[in-house]
C-alpha cells in the first residue's frame, strides 16, 4: 500500500489516453480534486481510485481505453486499487452501453460530472452508486447561432470556465493542476466544432463550437508561466474558428499578441487549423507575431476534390499546394504538419493517386496517415462503396511509405538551418528538445551531442539554446551549437 494512503487523504492516479485536449481536461479534474482535498498520485498503480481519462475518436484509440480500464480493474484485484472509474470522451460518447459491457468498471462519468467529480468519486468510494452517464448529442444544448451561445447553463463542459472562488478565501484563482514538470504546455482556447465532416463523431460528443474568453485565457497562461511552463500550445478541435461566438472572427488575431507580451512566455503555438479557415490575416498573425512559432498543423485529410466533397470538406491538392507556397513565401523555415485518412468509402485508385502526389509534393515536416474506419453516429458509416480492408491496409502502407520519405527529405533540406531548441531532455551527453518547426509529443526532435560529457553541467531542461542543423536522423536534426 502506498504511503499517501496510510493517512485520512484521499488518493487519485490519474491515467490520461488522447490528445492534448484531454491533458488538458486531466488537469482541471486534477485542480477540482485537489481543491477539495484529494492527493494527485503519479503512481498509477497504487490508490484509492484509478480515474481513466478516456479517448474514444477512433477504434484503436477505443480499444486502447478498453485495455487501461481492465489493466487498472485487475490492479484493484490484486489490491492496489478500491476503485476503477471512467472518464472523458468514450465514456461521455458509450456510458450506459459501456457500462453493460464493461462491468469491471466502477463508475462512467460523462462531461456534466467534471464540476462535481469529487463528490462522485467520494460516493463511489464509500461503496455508493453512482447512475452510468446516458449520452446525448451534445450539440443540441447549444443555440444553433454562434453568437448565441455565450453564458449558456448548457455550455459544453470542457469548455467550462476554470476561473472560480477559491473555496478556502483565496479569491479567484485558476482551476487547474499541472500533473507533469514539461517546460511546455497545451493551453485549452475553446471546445466543440460545427464543421459536420462525415467521418468525424466529435461534435457529437463534443459538442458545438463554443470559444473561452480572452481575459480567461491569458489569466491561465499567466498562471502556466508561473508553473514553470515558457512554450504554450495553443488547443482546440477548430483554432481557426476562435472568436466567432464571440462576435469577432479575427479575435486570435488580436489574442497572439496579448499572449506574447505576458513576461515568460518564449514560445507560442497553434493547433489544428482547417485549410478552409486559414485567412491572411491569420497567416500574417502568425508569421509576424514575436514569440509565435512560425508552426502550422492543417488538418487536410485528402487531397482529392472529390473525395473530400463526400468527406463534407472543402479544397483539393492545387489549392492546398498554394495555401503551402502562401506560408513559405512568408516564412521558408515555417514548419507544416498533416493528417490524411486512406480508404474512406468510395476512394478510387485515382483519387488515391491524387492523395500520394499531393504528399510527394508537398514539403511537408510531419504526416500522420490512417486508415479508414467506420464510427458510430457518422454519415460515412452509411456510405456505399466500402473499401475492402485488404485494399486499406494496401493503400495504408503506400502512402505511409511517400509520408515518410517526404518528411525525410523536408528533414534534409534544413541543413544548415539555424535554429531555437527548448531542451526537453539532458542525458549524459545529449540534449535533446525541439526546434520551432517541431510540435510537441509527433513531429520529431532536435539531438545535440557534447564532445565533452562535463559540459552536460551547462544545460538543464526548459532551457533554449541557439544551434545549427548539421545533418540529419530520418525526420529528427542533428544539430550543434554555434
Amino acid at each position: 500500500m502506498s504511503a499517501a494512503r496510510l493517512g485520512n487523504n484521499r488518493t487519485v492516479a490519474l491515467v490520461t489516453l488522447g490528445c492534448s485536449r484531454n491533458d488538458v481536461d486531466s488537469e482541471e479534474l486534477a485542480g477540482r480534486l485537489a481543491e477539495d482535498g484529494w492527493v494527485l498520485t503519479t503512481d498509477s498503480d497504487s490508490a484509492d481510485i484509478a480515474l481513466i481519462n478516456t479517448c474514444g475518436f477512433i477504434e484503436s484509440a477505443k480499444k486502447d481505453s478498453i485495455d487501461a480500464l481492465l489493466q487498472a480493474h485487475q490492479l484493484k484485484s490484486d489490491g492496489r486499487f478500491r476503485a476503477v472509474v471512467a472518464v472523458g470522451c468514450m465514456a461521455e460518447r458509450y456510458g450506459d452501453e459501456l457500462a453493460k459491457s464493461l462491468p469491471e468498471a466502477d463508475g462512467i462519468l460523462g462531461f456534466d460530472s467534471y464540476k462535481n467529480i469529487s463528490e462522485r468519486l467520494g460516493t463511489i468510494l464509500a461503496g455508493g452508486k453512482i447512475q452510468a452517464h446516458k449520452p446525448k448529442d451534445r450539440r443540441t444544448l447549444l443555440p444553433l447561432a454562434p453568437v448565441e451561445r455565450r453564458g449558456g447553463e448548457n455550455a459544453s463542459v470542457s469548455a467550462t470556465k476554470v476561473m472560480e472562488v477559491s473555496r478556502n478565501g483565496q479569491g479567484e484563482r485558476v482551476l487547474r493542476k499541472r500533473l507533469e514538470r514539461s517546460p511546455y504546455a497545451p493551453l485549452k482556447i475553446a471546445s466543440g466544432c460545427d464543421r459536420r465532416c462525415s467521418f468525424c463523431a466529435i461534435p457529437s460528443f463534443r459538442g458545438s463550437f463554443l470559444s473561452r474568453t480572452p481575459d480567461e485565457i491569458l489569466s491561465e497562461a499567466k498562471w502556466l508561466v508561473e508553473q514553470g511552463v515558457s512554450e504554450l500550445f495553443l488547443v482546440s478541435e477548430n483554432t481557426t474558428s476562435y472568436g466567432k461566438d464571440l462576435g469577432d472572427l479575427k479575435m486570435l488575431e488580436k489574442l497572439l499578441p496579448e499572449i506574447s507580451a505576458i513576461e515568460g512566455v518564449k514560445r507560442i503555438r497553434l493547433s489544428y487549423l482547417q485549410p478552409a479557415e486559414i485567412r491572411p490575416s491569420l497567416l500574417q498573425a502568425v508569421i509576424s507575431t514575436e514569440k509565435v512559432a512560425p508552426y502550422f498543423d492543417i488538418s487536410f485529410q485528402h487531397a482529392s476534390g472529390s473525395l473530400l466533397r463526400r468527406m463534407r470538406r472543402f479544397g483539393d491538392g492545387e489549392k492546398f499546394l498554394h495555401l503551402l507556397t502562401q506560408i513559405r513565401a512568408l516564412s521558408p523555415e515555417a514548419g507544416i504538419r498533416s493528417n490524411f485518412i486512406v480508404g474512406f468509402p468510395g476512394e478510387t485508385e485515382g483519387e488515391f493517386a491524387e492523395l500520394v502526389d499531393f504528399i510527394s509534393q508537398s514539403r511537408l515536416d510531419a504526416i500522420g496517415v490512417f486508415p479508414y474506419s467506420d464510427e458510430d453516429g457518422t454519415q460515412a458509416l452509411s456510405l456505399a462503396d466500402k473499401v475492402s480492408q485488404d485494399l486499406i491496409a494496401e493503400r495504408f502502407q503506400e502512402a505511409s511509405r511517400v509520408a515518410e520519405v517526404t518528411v525525410n527529405e523536408r528533414a534534409l533540406e534544413r541543413i544548415g538551418e539555424e535554429v531555437l531548441i527548448l531542451v526537453e531532455e539532458v542525458d549524459g551527453n545529449i540534449i535533446e528538445g525541439r526546434a520551432a518547426h517541431q510540435g510537441p509529443e509527433v513531429d520529431g526532435s532536435t539531438r545535440i551531442s557534447l564532445f565533452n560529457s562535463s559540459e552536460i553541467k551547462y544545460f538543464e531542461i526548459g532551457q533554449y539554446i541557439s544551434a545549427r542543423v548539421i545533418e540529419t536522423d530520418g525526420a529528427d536534426l542533428i544539430a550543434e551549437i554555434f
